[in-house]
């Protein structure tokens, strides 16, 4: 999939969506439709999606188009970094996932982590913000922001659930195959032993 093809895409894409939300005129609001329309179908061309699938993910998102929201954290004990494995695909990642309606981005990442760890923590500040835009390699439909939190533990010890498949603690130099929708190594070094947030 070309990066720079479905940057353009979105783009268009979420002119059109704009152009839904706010537009007045009947005629211009089925020429914006047209243009989404054109936009999903071309999207689906050169990604793995069907428009079908496509439409129903944009369904869920109605109104203005903007950027979505992906909470992470990062948590450091004994110069480790707590990871998660998914348990369809076995591959690992920070603790995190999409921030929901109602919570603040704290709430957010203590809930998450909690849901995939069965572990309490604080989210004491942010480490960094990236911009899936910004990537190269794995091009996503959707813009997201991922906001990265450093926290720390209070209690608890891996529940079982229908995320994850367990959490360990790994070296940098021990990290196991990574979903790197979610988390790359480039991002793991990034966050060491930060004492600025970083942003894209």
């Amino acid at each position: 999939m070309n990066g720079k093809t479905l940057m353009n895409y979105q783009r268009v894409l979420a002119l059109a969506e704009a152009g839904l939300y706010y537009g007045k005129d009947d005629f211009d609001k089925e020429r914006y439709q047209e243009l989404k329309d054109i936009s999903l179908d071309l999207i689906s061309e050169i990604s793995s999606s069907s428009v079908e699938k496509l439409e129903n993910l944009f369904i869920e998102d109605e109104g203005y188009p903007t950027p979505k929201i992906d909470v992470r954290a990062y948590i450091q004990y004994n110069n480790k970094i707590l990871l998660v494995e998914d348990s369809k695909t076995k591959e690992w990642a920070l603790p995190g996932g999409y921030a929901e309606v109602g919570l603040s981005p704290k709430e957010n990442i203590i809930k998450e982590v909690f849901e995939e760890t069965g572990m309490n923590v604080t989210a004491d500040h942010l480490l960094a913000v990236f911009d899936t835009n910004k990537r190269k390699d794995i091009p996503q439909i959707f813009q997201f922001y991922k906001m990265v939190f450093s926290c720390t533990i209070i209690d608890g010890t891996f529940q079982d659930n229908l995320e994850t498949s367990d959490s360990r603690f790994f070296r940098l130099c021990d990290i196991p195959k990574l979903s790197e929708q979610r988390t790359t190594n480039k991002q793991l070094e990034i966050l060491k032993n930060r004492s600025t947030t970083y942003f894209e």
